[in-house]
């Protein structure tokens, strides 16, 4: 009822041109009609393949193929006396031909005598300047969450229909979350999803959820920029960050009833982590999306700068309004000092990136939980780090020998091996000082090294490996030595 409200507004206010994006066609034209006929005024279609249609009836009129052409349509158009609505579905790629646009800004200034409206229908439309004055922008309504359960019910019971009457098998958590995550996307994008899950399976379950997550990201189309992450992982594949796994659990519940009217109105906004280059920065963030069961999106900062002027800003804010659209979600930034660092390289470009990012995240009202993570947080700008931008800054240390012996283990386990088979505190013990990215590699190159020489791995294969290996803690020991104690006194320990 909304869409057809506002819609109806538009047209009584007498507006001559009117530009609607929308993947939804049908239902834009379905919206049309129902307008029209409520104001008894003449309703027809035009696209580039079948011309010009009375609308809802199907047939063509007139009987005249050079109709598929615009320039004649519009002719046909201008010649045709009193009112009607005219939905032209494919008339955007010829909005940048001078006659084309004078042929609707004549019909734009006959409106008042002749009643005649333009709708221009697309998944993308850019109106000409010259034809602002005369045209408004008009966008479909969202499918609330009780019109997104209304589709599911429909599904379901098509899917009963075709399966001698079986009902669909899910349960309430289940449903909701799958609703939570259907948030965002058209009508005709929810139906395609929600036949997704119901029709593989004949239920709805948790297994469901990621699969919807992938597929919605890829009808939204977020131009290589933005990347869905399909692999997160959970806590348990991380040691230590006690701390920052006790501060996310309290968040939990706030981010993902953040669109309830219940919820709280201070939604957790993200978090910044700094650290040592391999520290596990980039793992807690996938484990930050499949601690909470959310989709992982990570913003590529490498393809979003364009040489050509604006197209870098524009680039940011579609990632962003993605983002809003797959919420709620996590957003990850890595290594966001190369993206926002404004002491270099293109310093205006930098500055108007900073400027859009900052304006979103102070606007922002989605439950989009951003993790940055940063290798060197005094190349960032101080706005970016200010509180009220993100929550709190975490800093992820080396690993103390008990976080050594867990890395250790977590990683032997993940590769078939018997962590108890190995003496994990003589391992942790020499490998003082190495990252969990760098013990992860010695046990790989032991194990490369065993299999080579047709053995088992041993600790001692381990400690050889270990031995080979130069840590970036002796590589780079001053400047990490000046990152920890920056970050003593200015930064949460994980």
């Amino acid at each position: 009822m909304g869409d057809t409200r506002d819609l109806g507004l538009i047209l009584d206010a007498k507006i001559p041109l009117i530009a609607i994006e929308s993947p939804d066609e049908r239902r834009v034209l379905s919206l049309l009609l129902r307008l029209a006929m409520q104001r008894t005024t003449e309703f027809h279609e035009w696209s580039v393949t079948r011309g010009l249609r009375r609308g809802g009836f199907g047939s063509d009129l007139p009987n005249d193929l050079s109709l598929h052409e615009p320039e004649a349509l519009l002719a046909h158009i201008t010649e045709q006396p009193g009112p009607a609505i005219y939905a032209l579905c494919d008339l955007h790629p010829w909005l940048t031909e001078p006659k084309i646009v004078r042929y609707l800004k004549d019909i734009a200034l006959d409106h008042e005598s002749q009643g005649k409206t333009i709708v221009l229908v697309s998944h993308r439309l850019t109106t000409p300047a010259e034809l602002g004055r005369f045209s408004a922008s008009f966008q479909l309504q969202l499918p609330s969450d009780d019109e997104l359960m209304a589709i599911v019910r429909k599904q379901a019971q098509e899917w009963g229909e075709q399966n001698e009457g079986q009902r669909v098998k899910t349960d309430r958590e289940t449903l909701t979350k799958l609703i939570a995550n259907l948030r965002g996307v058209t009508h005709a994008d929810a139906q395609v999803l929600i036949r997704h899950a119901v029709f593989s399976d004949g239920a709805i379950t948790e297994s469901d959820i990621p699969a919807v997550n992938r597929l919605k990201f890829e009808l939204l189309d977020a131009e290589g920029v933005l990347h869905f992450e399909y692999d997160t992982e959970s806590f348990g594949q991380v040691a230590g960050l006690d701390n920052l796994k006790r501060w996310l659990a309290l968040r939990k519940e706030p981010l993902l009833n953040a669109d309830s009217s219940e919820g709280l109105v201070d939604k957790p906004r993200g978090v910044m982590l700094l650290g040592v280059q391999g520290g596990g920065k980039s793992l807690a963030a996938k484990c930050v999306a499949g601690a909470w069961g959310l989709p992982l999106l990570r913003l590529d900062f490498g393809a979003l700068y364009n040489k050509y002027f604006g197209e870098t800003e524009r680039n940011l804010r579609n990632s962003l309004a993605q983002a809003e659209l797959m919420a709620p979600c996590v957003l990850w930034m890595d290594e966001i000092e190369k993206g926002l660092a404004t002491g270099e390289g293109d310093n205006a470009t930098a500055q108007r990136v900073l400027g859009t990012l900052l304006t979103w995240m102070a606007e922002n009202t989605k439950p989009v939980f951003i993790v940055a993570t940063s290798n060197d947080i005094t190349r960032l700008p101080p706005e970016l780090m200010r509180k009220g931008r993100l929550d709190e800054v975490f800093f992820v240390d080396l690993p103390d020998q008990t976080v050594r012996e867990d890395i250790f283990a977590i990683h032997l386990h993940k590769r078939g091996a018997n962590p108890d088979d190995f003496d994990l505190p003589e391992l942790a013990k020499v490998a003082q000082g190495f990252t969990g990215a760098e013990i992860e590699e010695a046990i790989v190159s032991a194990r490369y090294l065993s299999a080579a020489q047709n053995q088992p791995v041993t600790t001692e294969t381990l400690l050889a490996a270990i031995n080979r290996t130069y840590p970036v803690s002796i590589l780079h020991a001053e400047s990490i030595r000046e990152l920890r104690a920056w970050a003593a006194e200015r930064t949460v320990p994980a």
